[in-house]
């Protein structure tokens, strides 16, 4: 098929080179504008626009898709059908219309659960035991399109965020080689979200991060397994910064208030929480490098009774 594909950062990857690589014809790519990055601000292309490029596509960079002039481009452009994957701009009426298959977006949720920014951390986040990718075709809403195919995973317990976005962005890549001669037959038949079923996540901060140790054990263990690598969670120790990594949840009495160091080890420490215990494996401290507990105790005297907050 014909494609304009869009999409900005690395999850747009593999679906891009899942397309090529198939036999697609990818007649244009749509990515967000360069930016400033870093500490210099130095002008940076996203990971979609640096795969395209790889393989000499065109590359169209509008700051907002739905310009007039934006619109007349993409109607210049005799594609199939448009596919979207983290593209970070909402497409109007007008640009949905567009193309003869209409617009399908990847998504990385079993929709209509999380839709929004940030699946992957979500269901993480949650406890969720399962997650995956659904291949909906676009409409006005955030997410609410009807759902075309869709593919679960298990969310494994060593699971990071970082570890989860690899797996998940590979799936999409699959999933829509796979549901493109399907649709272009008029195989998949589109199926209506249940919005009784549907929730929404927000985008991540680097606030969400903080630990609150009143919490249990295996919801702090969640939370740092989602924002690993970004943003981290975090706590205080000695008034600074202290981000966890690595952690487990047990299910373990210890005395003490939620924060207090229960026990230290040669290769971890634990936490009091509200219910339960975290056994922390790798630390850094504010202004140190990460590094496995084991590291860290040789340089840092903590004891039991000591306190996180």
């Amino acid at each position: 098929m014909k494609i304009v594909y869009m999409g900005t950062p690395d999850f747009a990857v593999p679906a891009l080179e899942a397309l090529i690589e198939a036999g697609h014809e990818i007649m244009a790519v749509v990515t967000q504008p360069d930016r400033p990055k870093g500490r210099g601000k130095e002008l940076a292309i996203s990971p979609v626009k640096e795969c395209a490029l790889k393989h000499n596509l065109r590359v169209l960079q509008p700051e907002k898709i739905k310009t007039e002039d934006s619109v007349k481009e993409l109607k210049t452009i005799d594609a199939d059908i448009y596919v979207v994957a983290a593209f970070g701009q909402l497409l109007s009426q007008e640009i949905l219309d567009i193309p003869k298959f209409g617009c399908i977006n990847i998504h990385a949720s079993l929709l209509p659960k999380y839709r929004g920014a940030a699946p992957i951390q979500q269901a993480i986040m949650e406890g969720d035991k399962e997650t995956g990718v659904t291949i909906m075709q676009m409409a006005l809403g955030m997410d609410t399109g009807d759902i075309l195919i869709a593919r679960s995973i298990p969310i494994e317990k060593e699971d990071t965020g970082g570890s989860l976005f690899d797996k998940l962005s590979i799936l999409g890549g699959e999933l829509v080689v796979e549901a493109l001669p399907l649709i272009e037959k008029g195989e998949l038949i589109p199926v209506p979200q249940d919005e009784d079923k549907a929730t929404k996540c927000g985008k991540i901060s680097k606030e969400m991060g903080l630990i609150r140790w009143d919490a249990s054990a295996e919801k702090i263990s969640d939370l740092v397994r989602a924002l690993n690598p970004w943003p981290s969670s975090f706590t205080k120790l000695d008034g600074k910064m202290l981000k966890i990594w690595r952690a487990k949840a047990v299910a373990a009495k210890a005395k003490g208030k939620p924060g207090t160091i229960s026990e230290v080890r040669k290769d971890a420490f634990s936490v009091v929480t509200g219910d339960g215990v975290l056994e922390v494996y790798e630390v850094q401290l504010e202004g140190k490098k990460r590094m496995d507990v084991k590291d860290f105790l040789l340089g840092y005297d903590i004891k039991s009774g000591d306190s996180l907050n």
